[in-house]
């Protein structure tokens, strides 16, 4: 399962969020500025108060670190 940590109003947030579906990557988003306890537990996983957060099975990118992505998912580009 894959989850992204966003905001509406984050640009970096887009790019990800675009870049996911550009490879038909399906996540579940996770609008921190309305869900308080999906903020609560991005904090906790990530020890960032700051997005995007993506969280690809367990393991966590901070930010749109797109090399990392493309590594944990094996997308070919």
């Amino acid at each position: 399962m894959i989850k992204v940590f966003s905001t509406p109003t984050c640009s970096f947030c887009i790019v990800l969020k675009t870049f996911l579906k550009d490879y038909n990557i399906e996540f579940e988003e996770i609008n921190i500025a309305e869900d308080k306890e999906g903020a609560k537990g991005m904090i906790e996983k990530s020890g960032q108060m700051g997005v995007p957060v993506l969280d690809i099975d367990g393991e966590i990118v901070v930010g749109f670190d797109k090399k990392k992505i493309v590594e944990l998912l094996k997308i070919k580009e």
